[in-house]
């Protein structure tokens, strides 16, 4: 198993974390997303993720080999071909409920402030980071407000879920763009106990910087 991805991307991050969790071993390869005007864009890397993102994981299967491309999708394939330990609940409006935080996450917050739009604000003479701090705010307020109703140890029950994995590195990127996590004191308390287990530890950007640096 190999996984092409930045040290610092999002996307990149939760699968690291998902593969911690899982045990399962596999290639770290780096693809510098700023680097010579981005490794994404080289017709090597498009060649398997024609959107020119990261991450990607190549995994075989059947004795075959495929690429696949968006971190939700290989999280729902790690989980269900890596069912222990399980990170989505076993009741259905629970398993709802975690996909429905990791999606705020995915979908209304994380494309949103992503390199390659910041890139094009910035090209159209745009104020990117305020752009970004607008959609982090709003996001992570519907997510705290959410996440109140229970007093759970994690976003969705007392273990960790899809909606950690995917909540943890849009904290780490609000405070890159200097939003006041302060005001998430629910998102907080998940986070601190989310940075107590061995998985979260690992696939911090912190302890990846290097190989991307040194591809």
């Amino acid at each position: 198993m190999k996984l092409y991805g930045y040290w610092r991307s999002s996307a990149t991050w939760r699968l690291r974390t998902m593969l911690a969790f899982k045990g399962v071993e596999f290639e770290y390869i780096p693809v510098h997303l700023v680097r010579d005007g981005g490794h994404q864009n080289a017709s090597w890397y498009k060649e398997m993720n024609p959107m020119a993102q990261v991450p990607t994981l190549v995994v075989t299967h059947n004795g075959s080999t495929y690429e696949l491309g968006q971190s939700m999708a290989i999280m729902e394939f790690l989980e269900e071909n890596y069912p222990v330990p399980p990170l989505l609940p076993d009741d259905l409006v629970q398993r709802a409920r975690a996909r429905q935080f990791a999606e705020i996450i995915n979908s209304g917050v994380q494309p949103l402030q992503n390199l390659a739009v910041l890139q094009h604000l910035k090209f159209l003479g745009e104020d990117s980071n305020t752009w970004a701090m607008k959609w982090i705010e709003k996001g992570l307020s519907a997510y705290e407000e959410l996440a109140a109703e229970s007093k759970s140890k994690f976003s969705v029950g007392d273990s960790p879920t899809f909606a950690d994995i995917c909540l943890i590195p849009q904290l780490y990127n609000a405070r890159r763009f200097d939003v006041d996590v302060a005001a998430f004191p629910r998102l907080l308390a998940i986070e601190a106990a989310c940075q107590e287990l061995e998985a979260f530890k690992a696939s911090h950007p912190d302890q990846w910087e290097e190989a991307d640096a040194n591809p």
